[in-house]
């Protein structure tokens, strides 16, 4: 293995616990409220909220899809953590549920949209957003 300065340590962890950890990765990319993040090893210390998406770790050709639903990265000393509400691997994703829930979004949206319930359309907006990048995520 490369000495600890030329790769990074990643953990995803939820309120369940760890959901992902690699020791060997090259680069992390992800998006945070103020855009698109690479993290690299020796990057500068880093504290960021991410949006709803992936968070791509690459280590050599391979590369780990994570989708991620908010939450926060910290990074430093070439250890970055994900904390988030929930997260899952590429391969854990139920690609049928996270149709089914994308589906119940859209029509929960609409309806909230004729109601003109402002709440109830940003609580179905996210949930949409959430689904999304689940069915995205399982499908590279």
């Amino acid at each position: 293995m490369a000495d600890n300065n030329s790769v990074l340590t990643v953990s995803i962890v939820t309120p369940d616990g760890k959901v992902y950890e690699r020791e060997d990765a090259r680069l992390v990319i992800v998006r945070t409220k103020s855009g698109q993040l690479g993290i690299m090893p020796n990057h500068v210390p880093v504290i960021a909220s991410l949006e709803v998406d992936e968070v791509k770790v690459k280590s050599g050709s391979d590369v780990d899809e994570i989708a991620v639903n908010g939450g926060f990265v910290e990074f430093s000393n070439n250890n970055l953590t994900v904390i988030a509400d929930s997260a899952e691997k590429q391969g854990d994703i139920d690609v049928d549920r996270a149709a089914a829930a994308r589906d119940r979004a859209q029509k929960a949206l609409e309806i909230a949209r004729q109601k003109h319930d402002n709440q109830e359309i940003l609580r179905n907006q996210v949930a949409l957003r959430r689904a999304i990048n689940r069915i995205h995520v399982a499908k590279h």
